[in-house]
């Protein structure tokens, strides 16, 4: 049994250690959902912080919340952030960055894995803006997806596009992809959910339509991409994904930027802030490498055979 006088310097020290711990500055990160994808930007934006000298617990304090897919609870988490008076708070995808932007315009922003920021209207211009806001884009050609999906499908006429009616991000990229395809006479059949429940059914629709399915970073498609993965089977139509993550999880292939990187970029532009940088005299920019990632087992289900150029081409596969 402890004596009293043990009890009285554990107490004491566990109320120093929290002192210490309220007293780091605050690192908010937050995000619209859980899933693959966004995790593996956290933890890149996490490894470079302490990879800068920004170690959780140790320099920094780092308060993370998901918004559990819903909008309603990312504005609440933003003003959280504010009431906190975060150091910097760095929201991870678009729907989570918007109420951040919107509740601040002192505390430093730094968003990541937003496709186009202008069109979120999180920032005015890709160059510095001289506002409390900067980021990392995830935006990516839709020329090399198409070319993609073609190799895979040669007969390919027509490409599903299964996302979000309420994501931005989404929206942006199926303008792209319809104006791509234009130009290979590719037709491009669009589908919309409202839920993350509706996407199995949305993947069904396209059964006798379409050759294959494209689908983008769409927080709430990839969070569910199982189901649509289960319709995608049934109705024999192979999916083409924008991470390497969902072809982990069963897709085809992806011609992407690795997520990780994007989180270390992120985390790049964090501790540049932390360091004393204004936010606003840095520009958006995005990460440009792009690596294919390949599911030889999936393949094998669909009876696809992966042309021997696009294996040696694969960073990695599944």
């Amino acid at each position: 049994m402890k004596s009293y006088k043990t009890l009285i310097i554990s107490a004491l020290v566990a109320f120093s250690l929290n002192a210490i711990a309220q007293e780091l500055p605050k690192v908010a990160i937050t995000a619209i959902v859980e899933h693959p994808a966004l995790d593996t930007i956290r933890k890149g934006i996490v490894d470079e912080l302490a990879n800068q000298g920004f170690e959780d617990g140790k320099t920094i304090k780092i308060d993370y919340q998901s918004a559990q897919g819903s909008t309603a609870t990312a504005a609440q988490i933003a003003r959280k952030f504010v009431g906190d008076k975060a150091e910097i708070i760095i929201p991870i995808s678009t729907p989570s960055a918007q109420p951040v932007v919107a509740a601040t315009k002192t505390i430093p922003v730094v968003y990541s894995a937003v496709t186009d920021p202008v069109a979120a209207k999180l920032v005015k211009s890709w160059e510095p803006t001289g506002t409390n806001v900067t980021g990392v884009s995830d935006h990516k050609a839709i020329e090399p997806q198409l070319e993609l999906i073609h190799k895979f499908v040669p007969e390919l006429k027509a490409v599903g596009y299964v996302f979000s009616a309420g994501e931005v991000n989404s929206a942006i990229v199926l303008k792209e992809l319809q104006a791509e395809a234009a130009k290979a006479n590719i037709k491009v059949v669009p589908v919309a959910v409202q839920r993350s429940a509706d996407i199995g059914t949305a993947a069904r629709s396209l059964a006798g339509k379409v050759q294959a399915i494209y689908i983008s970073e769409d927080n709430a498609v990839v969070s569910a991409y199982e189901a649509l993965h289960k319709a995608a089977l049934e109705i024999k139509v192979p999916v083409i994904a924008a991470d390497r993550d969902t072809v982990k999880r069963g897709a085809l292939a992806a011609y992407a930027v690795n997520q990780y990187d994007i989180g270390v970029e992120t985390g790049k532009v964090a501790a540049r802030v932390l360091k004393g940088e204004k936010a606003g005299s840095i520009p958006t920019h995005e990460v440009s490498k792009m690596e294919l990632s390949i599911n030889t087992q999936t393949a094998k289900v669909y009876g696809i055979t992966i042309p021997e150029a696009l294996l040696k081409e694969a960073k990695e596969t599944f």
